[in-house]
């Protein structure tokens, strides 16, 4: 189907979205063309603005509206633990739990060899800058569970145990309500290592 050149723009622009395909730009197209002139203009707004207001912590490489990210402002945080993370969207996650209280890095991705992504490409330098201080008594890596994420993590820990300082890994295994029956080998072996008393 052919589209007038305005709705072809917008279903191309919107199709560069992460999990946006051929048929959510078009339903967002038409919720758009359909809506007062002023929807349209506040969600232009507001994606000007965030592309404006907000930036990288120059401490943890999180999204910042003020000179740092609002958990490096924080005071109350426990800044001898860190917990390193592949992206920003994993210290929201962490965050959710409402469990730890430690500073964040975030790496900015994973090491894959196949995507040309070495160590060089991530923060680890940052990272180490950071250790340098010697305020830092433990690491905690979460990356996901994934091949990259574990071979991220190994790199981590060869290269921060003789650092002096304790690296450690988040436990990984069944979620809750998750059946037995469906757990790969691999997952069931991880909780089974994890497990802790009752």
């Amino acid at each position: 189907m052919r589209y007038a050149a305005p709705i072809a723009r917008l279903l191309d622009e919107l199709e560069r979205l992460p999990g946006i395909g051929p048929k959510s730009a078009q339903r967002i197209a038409y919720f758009v063309l359909r809506s007062d002139e002023e929807v349209a203009e506040r969600l232009a707004e507001a994606l000007l603005d965030i592309k404006r207001a907000i930036h990288f912590c120059p401490l943890c490489f999180d999204f910042a509206e003020g000179e740092v990210c609002e958990v490096c402002a924080d005071s109350e945080r426990d800044v001898s633990i860190i917990c390193v993370v592949e992206e920003t969207r994993d210290v929201a996650a962490v965050e959710r739990t409402g469990e730890f209280r430690g500073l964040y890095h975030v790496l900015g991705g994973v090491i894959s060899p196949v995507d040309g992504i070495g160590p060089e490409q991530l923060r680890v330098r940052e990272l180490l800058d950071r250790l340098a201080q010697g305020e830092v008594t433990e690491v905690i890596i979460a990356t996901n569970p994934t091949v990259e994420g574990e071979t991220t993590a190994l790199y981590l820990a060869r290269l921060l145990k003789p650092l002096g300082v304790q690296v450690t890994r988040i436990a990984s295994g069944l979620p809750v309500g998750g059946d037995l029956d469906y757990a790969d080998e691999v997952t069931l072996g991880r909780a089974l290592e994890a497990r802790r008393e009752l």
